[in-house]
């Protein structure tokens, strides 16, 4: 018998998968620079005042901006879904989630409450497009040719989203590693510069 069993390493059935608004990451990034460039100028240059009110706008414009445009995240992983918005992190195992919806917003909904999902924004205007799309994709299509059927009509980003963590939570949520209690952390890494800068700019601004 010239073959011989092997033995491989268990190995994740489901890679994680990220979820991130690359508009948001795009106007984030902007910002920042745009951002960085005044108020560099002003440290540089200004007076003492002047450099004083503009470090400590920075120090609470700049976690804004991170914190509504480059944090948000959302990971799925085999056990559980890793939300991470703007001030808060919460980590929910599947068979926590009872729910995954997107009206004007996504959400994420538990035993315990809801969750919006900032990294998975909502376009009605993408909506409506696909919508229109469906429409005049809605009678049969030729198999071969220049209006040849390309396979089903994409859905807006945010549906299509939901659809994938939907499909991930009913394979997970009777798995025994994926039960547990939501765990909501805060952000203090975005909170106390913000802090510190409000605190700050309101009193130069004061004097």
């Amino acid at each position: 018998m010239t073959s011989q069993d092997r033995t491989s390493p268990p190995q994740q059935q489901y890679a994680d998968r990220s979820y991130r608004s690359p508009a948001a990451l795009v106007g984030g990034a902007l910002l920042l620079l745009l951002g960085l460039w005044l108020g560099g100028d002003a440290l540089l240059r200004g007076v003492l005042h002047t450099k004083l009110t503009a470090l400590f706008a920075l120090l609470l414009g700049v976690p804004l901006v991170v914190a509504f445009t480059l944090r948000p995240l959302v990971r799925a992983g085999e056990d559980r879904l890793t939300v991470r918005n703007p001030f808060r992190t919460i980590t929910l195992p599947w068979g926590a989630v009872e729910d995954l919806r997107a009206a004007f917003s996504a959400e994420v909904f538990t035993s315990g409450g809801k969750y919006q999902l900032w990294a998975v924004p909502v376009s009605l205007r993408q909506r409506k497009k696909v919508s229109r799309q469906a429409a005049r994709g809605s009678a049969p299509r030729p198999r071969f040719g220049l209006d040849a059927d390309a396979g089903p009509v994409p859905r807006a980003m945010a549906d299509q989203t939901l659809d994938d963590l939907r499909e991930i939570k009913e394979r997970a949520a009777h798995r025994e590693s994926a039960q547990g209690e939501p765990v909501v952390r805060w952000s203090y890494a975005v909170l106390a510069p913000l802090v510190v800068g409000a605190v700050g700019l309101a009193v130069m601004v004061a004097l």
